[in-house]
């Protein structure tokens, strides 16, 4: 029977490791950018909003800033829309879930 070096085996088994850490790492900054990104993206959506506000408050009514291309920020308003609509679809699976759980312990 052939002789097993054990230093030989740990090192191939820490580079078989290592390799799967780095894929792990490499999708934790992926999703770290991600969040990034949409914190950046959730601070430029309420600057442009205040910009907005503060446009109409200085005399431009909407009529003439959709005229110039500077509607509302319509995007986060349909996001929180949309938001809102899937949260009442999920609450309603949830309520049924539930019910369909109380009725199986029942039995």
């Amino acid at each position: 029977m052939a002789s097993i070096n054990i230093e030989e085996t740990k090192n191939q088994a820490r580079a078989l490791l290592n390799s799967r850490i780095k894929s792990v790492e490499e999708l934790v900054q992926a999703r770290q950018r991600v969040t990034d990104l949409k914190d950046q993206l959730a601070a430029a959506e309420r600057d442009d909003k205040r910009a907005y506000v503060k446009a109409t408050r200085d005399g431009w009514s909407p009529e003439e800033l959709k005229k110039l291309g500077l509607e509302p920020a319509a995007a986060g308003r349909r996001r929180k829309a949309q938001a809102k609509t899937a949260g009442s679809a999920s609450d309603t699976a949830a309520g049924t879930e539930s019910a369909n759980d109380e009725t199986a312990q029942d039995h």
